[in-house]
């Protein structure tokens, strides 16, 4: 058998689908976000960043670098292995009850992704659940539904935000099984928020167990930064919260946060964490310096909110296809993963910006949009370029400026 061959063939499907994925090589300024370097082929140019994940430009602040190099230089640069083994670094003890804090629970545990976190935390916590039943949002991240299949238990699907779909299946499974809600604060391809508390309300009503995934919305939303959860006053109500290090505070890593029965639980059970090498200690005191900050700040959040609200303003003036959004995510909508990588491609080599196409299986096709993420560092005049630039793609691909979605599963 031509091994190279059945890999090289999965790669021309993607190429055929026109939703190969190409990785522009950037090297980010500290200091100078949301401009970085872009090294093209025919050498380094500036460009302008729109679809960072870094929402609040957290990875280049004073304290985080600070937190990070004054820890590197006291203590290294690894871990030393997993907790198991080489035990636990004091400034990730530190983190974790700074996190723990945060979401108002008894312990956290950190893990070395935002994807980690969930595919060990959900795997382990159904796994432990006698004749567990999961019921999970049908718009769930990747990284849930794979936890869900590692438990190896029973799954429902439950339509998008949808409470008596949900009610429905709490039902069929009955007030004495084992029930685990799995769902996400703020979902990152629409923007769009779940209705928390009711969800609450329906679990509590039919004995089930939630788990929040805030990662788009930690450091974003709430008086200390905690989330969705926080800003509408039901983050006590909720059993897990997950979240990442990786987005509004800038680092990099994963965390749950819950009652410390089920941390424990976790940390004890979970692969997913035993086997894999701990957070470095400069790693985790840079998190916990940008965790402390926006704890405190409020300045990020409200210049971070002016201007996504600034960008939406604009880019609908220019009658441009800006999908529905409450939160600070600007999807604009293509409707072919050709052409979405077209515009980016065109707005890279013509206008110095940074988007990425998003396509499927991120989202389904017929819905391929540009995912924008306004930061406060975007200041209008940066606002007021992007308009400009997608107008004249959209002319010249002579793209469609309504939002008509008529998605193929």
């Amino acid at each position: 058998m031509m091994y190279d061959d059945v890999f090289r063939r999965a790669v021309e499907q993607l190429h055929a689908e026109k939703r190969y994925r190409v990785f522009a090589d950037l090297e980010r300024r500290a200091g100078d976000f949301p401009r970085a370097t872009w090294h093209a082929p025919e050498g380094p140019r500036e460009v302008v960043v729109w679809c960072s994940n870094d929402y609040l430009g957290m990875g280049q602040h004073p304290d985080v670098l600070a937190a990070l190099t004054e820890t590197a230089n006291r203590v290294g640069a690894g871990a030393g292995g997993t907790r198991n083994i080489a035990g636990t670094n004091h400034p990730l003890v530190l983190l974790e009850n700074e996190l723990a804090d945060l979401h108002g629970k008894e312990a956290g545990l950190v893990f070395s992704s935002g994807y980690v976190s969930n595919e060990a935390s959900i795997s382990t916590i159904a796994r432990l659940l006698p004749d567990c039943l999961i019921l999970s949002d049908a718009l769930n991240h990747a990284s849930m539904i794979a936890g869900m299949r590692g438990a190896g238990c029973a799954r429902k699907v439950f339509r998008h935000n949808d409470l008596s779909d949900l009610e429905r299946l709490l039902k069929e499974a009955g007030r004495e099984r084992a029930k685990l809600v799995a769902f996400e604060s703020v979902y990152s391809m629409d923007g769009d928020v779940a209705p928390i508390g009711a969800i609450c309300d329906l679990a509590e009503e039919y004995g089930a167990m939630t788990y929040l995934d805030e990662v788009h919305a930690v450091g974003m939303y709430g008086p200390r930064g905690a989330g969705i959860a926080e800003r509408d006053g039901v983050m006590h109500r909720l059993d897990v919260i997950e979240g990442t290090l990786a987005k509004a505070f800038g680092v990099i890593g994963g965390y749950v946060a819950a009652s410390r029965p089920i941390i424990d639980a976790i940390r004890s059970y979970a692969p997913g964490f035993i086997f894999t090498t701990a957070m470095p200690p400069a790693i985790a005191a840079a998190a916990r310096a940008s965790v402390a900050h926006l704890k405190a700040s409020q300045s990020e959040r409200e210049r971070h909110q002016r201007q996504t609200m600034q960008t939406k303003l604009a880019l609908a003036a220019r009658g441009l296809p800006v999908m529905p959004s409450e939160t600070h995510i600007v999807p604009v909508l293509v409707g072919c993963p050709e052409k979405a990588k077209a515009a980016t491609d065109l707005l890279l080599a013509e206008h110095g910006v940074y988007i990425q196409p998003i396509n499927y299986p991120t989202v389904p096709r017929g819905t391929e949009r540009l995912r924008i993420s306004p930061s406060p560092f975007h200041d209008d005049a940066l606002i007021r370029e992007l308009a400009q630039a997608l107008d004249a793609v959209w002319a010249k691909l002579d793209l469609p400026r309504r939002v008509e979605v008529q998605a193929a599963e």
